[in-house]
């Protein structure tokens, strides 16, 4: 399943030399732009956010918003059969957060973290786009799903499974000649988002962050302020991330929000971030690698075997779908040196597409967030030589070996300690 280190290693080794040996007779300072007709499209990979939901936490008011039922109608365009299997194709595994989410049940009727109807629409317009850009403008994947082009894998949550059928409705307008098989895996080892539960080291450093962030100067007088105008008392457990959950989730839903949450809704996205960033600690290479590690180890692993000619064809897909959360996107654009400062929203993605020159046959990296280009930290240009991109990330990337030393590292220090 995972390539071992040292293949890794000397691919991307390979394919610097090759770099520099196509980029030696135009000299060091040679800018001559690449031509783009030249350009041939080997592969996609698409890390998106589910659509729009129900708030995972009501919020402790007397007038609370309605989440009624009817919100939940499933749009008849978006309708598919598929299969949940485990990553090695068994059964589906048990999905503790949905069991969690039933146990909210919110005014109107709903439960908490639902993909509603609009959700799916957002996630339905996601997957006509990615036709537009591969089906349509590049004939690159074919007009119907084929298992043999596609690879997907979801975090194992309802709404997660739901907006990826969605989005492959729209993808491939409900026309396949093969099962739909969504990967997922066991939430006790899933890399998909940053795994509290799992990785001992991540949850000892950001233990009491959250608490924390709402105490650091600035967050505080906010907090206060918005929770005033809400009527919301100073004791009770509403932070940012709680306000702006359910502000998003009002707002995309054209709710009757209070109308504190939309005075101050740029205040809340903002304080909002800078909690997250808090508690991410996103200065500290050790907490994003345990965050986002393993998962970037997994896109990587893509593109080397990709640009691997010994790969063979039924080792490699065109289009590889990812469907993850806010948490995992957040963090993954730190790491790419993209992230804009605003908490990505329901529906959105992350695109790297694979490029070879059809005569030089050197490799290239074009990155997408939101469907605008994008220029990774590390990267001259938009379109990136892919040896630069594979830098870049490897600040971050662990293979699972390295994730489960570091995640245990402070565990078993506690226990040289006696503790």
């Amino acid at each position: 399943m995972w390539a071992p280190v040292g293949v890794l290693t000397s691919l991307t080794y390979c394919l610097h030399q090759r770099r520099v040996a196509l980029a030696e007779p135009g000299g060091a300072d040679d800018q001559n732009p690449v031509d783009r007709s030249l350009l041939e499209l080997k592969m996609v990979q698409v890390v998106f956010r589910h659509g729009a939901r129900s708030p995972l936490k009501p919020l402790p008011q007397e007038d609370q918003v309605e989440w009624k039922p009817q919100l939940l109608e499933v749009p008849p365009q978006t309708q598919l059969d598929y299969t949940v299997t485990n990553l090695a194709g068994g059964p589906k595994p048990h999905s503790p957060f949905d069991s969690q989410y039933r146990e909210t049940t919110l005014k109107g009727g709903m439960f908490a973290g639902q993909l509603t109807k609009v959700g799916m629409e957002q996630m339905f317009a996601l997957g006509e786009r990615l036709r537009k850009n591969y089906v349509e403008d590049i004939p690159f994947l074919s007009p119907n799903f084929n298992p043999l082009e596609v690879f997907i894998r979801s975090t194992n949550i309802y709404r997660n499974l739901e907006s990826t059928r969605c989005l492959l409705a729209g993808l491939f307008q409900r026309q396949k000649e093969g099962p739909i098989v969504i990967h997922t895996d066991e939430a006790s080892s899933e890399v998909l988002y940053p795994n509290y539960q799992y990785c001992w080291n991540l949850r000892k450093r950001t233990r009491g962050r959250r608490q924390a962030a709402s105490l650091q100067p600035g967050i505080s007088e906010d907090l206060k302020k918005v929770k005033e105008g809400m009527g919301i008392a100073s004791s009770d457990e509403v932070d940012f991330l709680v306000l702006l959950d359910n502000m998003a989730a009002e707002q995309v839903h054209n709710l009757p929000s209070c109308p504190t949450l939309k005075r101050f809704a740029w205040m809340i996205e903002q304080r909002a971030v800078d909690t997250a960033m808090y508690i991410l600690q996103w200065e500290d290479r050790e907490g994003l690698q345990m965050a986002v590690g393993p998962f970037l180890h997994i896109l990587e692993s893509n593109l080397l075997k990709a640009v691997d000619p010994a790969t063979p064809p039924s080792k490699t897909r065109k289009l590889y779908l990812y469907a993850a959360h806010d948490v995992t996107l957040m963090p993954l654009l730190i790491t790419l040196g993209i992230f804009d400062h605003k908490w990505p929203p329901f529906a959105v993605d992350l695109t790297v597409e694979l490029y070879q020159h059809r005569e030089s046959k050197e490799w290239f990296v074009q990155l997408y967030y939101r469907g605008k280009e994008q220029v990774p930290k590390g990267c001259s240009d938009r379109l990136c030589p892919l040896d630069q991109f594979l830098n870049t990330i490897s600040v971050y990337t662990l293979n699972p070996e390295k994730y489960h030393m570091l995640c245990s590292e402070a565990q078993m220090m506690g226990l040289g300690n006696g503790e």
